[in-house]
């Protein structure tokens, strides 16, 4: 099978018959994008000393942020409501939260290679920093197949423009807290 770059980009966005709400579809987005900063700025502080607990780290960074993110929604989603969640509702948040966890795989397996001796730390580390910042980018890819409007120049000048604010933000957040 040939790879078609532009279709693949601009294939409908959902496999199911049923659509994804724009509500739900943004909180996921949201999700995505806060989880994956989160992760990128737990992962630029671990130093040599604390290679071994890279992987610690970012997987606790994704899931204490998954954890807050689910209760952030869902008390926000009763004030919306004005009544308690049902048990969908909330089975539904959870759902819209789980870009948070997602954000934290791929850099796990990353450092993960590490340990294993297949790549240095610091490459691996390195690797991992770089994905987060592309993965952070892509959304704007995401968003393009969710609006179900074709890729274009600004929507690969979106994608450079969140990954150098979602640079921008870790640095801050970096400098800050550590």
């Amino acid at each position: 099978m040939d790879w078609d770059l532009p279709r693949l980009l601009n294939r409908p966005p959902l496999i199911s018959n049923e659509p994804l709400s724009p509500d739900h579809a943004a909180s996921r987005i949201s999700a995505y994008i806060y989880g994956n900063i989160l992760v990128l700025a737990a992962l630029i502080p671990v130093t040599k000393s604390q290679e071994t607990l890279g992987i610690a780290i970012v997987v606790g960074a994704a899931l204490s942020t998954f954890l807050a993110h689910v209760f952030a929604e869902s008390v926000g989603q009763t004030l919306r409501l004005g009544r308690s969640l049902s048990s969908t509702e909330r089975l539904r948040e959870l759902r819209d939260s789980v870009p948070v966890l997602t954000s934290a795989v791929v850099p796990a397996v990353i450092l993960g290679t590490a340990l294993l001796g297949w790549l240095e730390p610091r490459t691996a580390q390195l690797t991992a920093e770089i994905v987060m910042i592309a993965r952070i980018g892509s959304i704007s890819y995401v968003i393009s197949r969710l609006r179900r409007e074709r890729v274009t120049n600004g929507t690969h000048l979106a994608a450079f423009g969140l990954a150098v604010i979602a640079t921008i933000i870790v640095v801050i957040k970096v400098f800050l807290t550590h």
